[in-house]
């Protein structure tokens, strides 16, 4: 259980969300070569240089439910910054993600991790990195996405994208939103490791030009333990002044990964 829960601390405190689209015509879709969708996908990536957010996360998993309150700061391609409280009050945990260190506590057991993606990954068993948490903070692919070993299916409202040959235990597929090319849905078996990851994003905010999440819903599962997570963005500021204050407690325990 320590694994799905350290899986779905990052995860949820590393998402974002999308959704809605317009119907458009098959003919339509079948008028996009897979390039220029994977390069409108791309361009989609809103652009700014600090985030603060606030949302209220929902987290569930065989033996409890607990909603709880968490602000979240990011300055784009360096830092992810988390704030858990309850009542908005008191601190029950912090996170800061950069491009090559992880850090986390949670004061209910006075524990801490802080290391490097490589063991973490490793802890896992599937790979996780900076960018990968940030792509899914602005609902972009987790995955990465060269045309040449891509199919892709035009459905009602989305655009489903999938390997032409799958890995035997990394299965995955997402589906685009055809109105702004942002992440409607991901999927992601290992069926060798009974495990299950699923995103499903709710509709897209437009804020100063670019598309962020308003809400995101993360299912993950390991054998028979189950977790769910339901996150719902109240406010999003952009280009504004943010700091990354974090400062392991004295006397907490050091989480051991191996």
């Amino acid at each position: 259980m320590k694994k799905i829960l350290i899986f779905s601390i990052l995860l949820s405190f590393a998402l974002s969300a999308c959704g809605g689209s317009k119907k458009v015509a098959g003919s339509d879709f079948e008028n996009l070569a897979l390039k220029n969708i994977l390069a409108s996908h791309e361009a989609a990536e809103p652009e700014f240089k600090t985030l603060a957010a606030r949302m209220y996360v929902v987290y569930e998993d065989d033996d409890r439910s607990q909603g709880i309150t968490v602000s979240m700061r990011m300055e784009k391609d360096k830092a992810i910054w988390m704030k858990a409280q309850v009542a908005g009050l008191v601190t029950v945990a912090k996170v800061l993600i950069t491009p090559d260190r992880v850090q986390f506590y949670e004061s209910i057991n006075s524990q801490y991790f802080d290391g490097d993606f490589a063991l973490l990954s490793d802890f896992l068993g599937t790979k996780i990195d900076f960018e990968k948490a940030q792509a899914i903070l602005l609902g972009q692919s987790i995955f990465d996405l060269d045309a040449s070993k891509l199919n892709v299916s035009p459905l009602a409202t989305t655009l489903k994208i999938e390997p032409k040959t799958q890995s035997q235990n990394f299965i995955y597929s997402i589906l685009l939103n055809a109105s702004n090319f942002k992440v409607a849905s991901a999927n992601l078996s290992q069926p060798q490791d009974n495990r299950l990851l699923s995103l499903r994003y709710g509709d897209y905010e437009k804020i100063e030009g670019g598309f962020y999440p308003s809400s995101v819903e993360l299912n993950a599962s390991e054998k028979e333990k189950k977790t769910k997570v339901e996150i719902t963005y109240r406010k999003i500021d952009l280009n504004v002044p943010v700091n990354f204050a974090f400062d392991i407690p004295e006397g907490y325990e050091k989480i051991d990964l191996k």
